[in-house]
């Protein structure tokens, strides 16, 4: 049967959990979350981070090296952010407040467009061994010049870090023969080149089998879940 959504490729990152080296911190379903910037929770509080598997290989190639090299766990703060979700972003009285956001380069993208409602994007943070948040310069989703790359006025020691994290993805990327873009904006943001996302339809929660979707998920479904199993697997295998 045809992928007429975009669904079929679509991972759970909760499955890998335990045995890889990231952790989940889903910022948006947290109204009150401290890094939550928005204010409001446009996923629901028990939705999953979802990933298309492509970007999957990459977030957990990239895991495995910050691990190896620095003993850093990944922590995947946004992945999947249906159409949905994104226009209910739009509504957020901070992005009222801040038009300029939505101006190129958009800090913010409109319901449909850029890598995550296709699931192929990933914004994330490390931490240590200790549970200590690596020093990145900025938290998490401060929108601000000090969290674009080009910004150099850091110690050493933060610029290094950040080097570490992008060379990371970027060499992730190049290893499953799928280019990497570090978002010039955002130190926490990679996603795949426009070219290939925007090869698949952006997706909406409302056709995500129920078990998957952010805003109004449904019960599990064994025969969904054993499917995702066996996609795991295969991702895991091409590691």
């Amino acid at each position: 049967m045809a992928d007429l959504f975009g669904i079929n490729d679509l991972t759970p990152m909760d499955l890998f959990c335990g045995d890889e080296p990231i952790k989940i911190d889903i910022v948006y379903a947290d109204a009150k979350h401290p890094e939550n910037i928005f204010g409001t929770a446009v996923y629901e509080q028990h939705a999953r981070m979802i990933l298309h598997q492509d970007m999957a290989r990459v977030v957990l190639s990239a895991a495995r090296t910050l691990n190896k090299n620095h003993g850093w766990i990944l922590v995947l703060k946004d992945g999947l952010r249906p159409v949905e979700a994104q226009a209910a972003l739009m509504e957020t009285p901070i992005v009222k407040a801040h038009p300029h956001w939505l101006q190129e380069p958009r800090l913010l993208s409109g319901p449909g467009q850029g890598a995550h409602p296709r699931g192929m994007a990933i914004d994330v943070s490390l931490i240590d061994c200790n549970g200590w948040t690596v020093d990145m310069g900025t938290v998490f989703d401060e929108m601000s010049d000090y969290s674009a790359r080009t910004y150099k006025h850091f110690p050493n020691a933060i610029l290094q870090n950040r080097e570490s994290l992008e060379e990371a993805f970027v060499q992730a990327g190049r290893k499953h023969r799928l280019p990497v873009l570090p978002l010039p904006s955002e130190w926490w943001d990679f996603r795949f080149m426009p070219a290939h996302y925007r090869a698949r339809p952006p997706i909406h929660d409302k056709n995500l089998p129920g078990p998957l979707r952010m805003r109004e998920p449904t019960t599990p479904d064994p025969q969904w879940e054993a499917s995702t199993q066996h996609l795991a697997k295969a991702i895991l295998k091409s590691l």
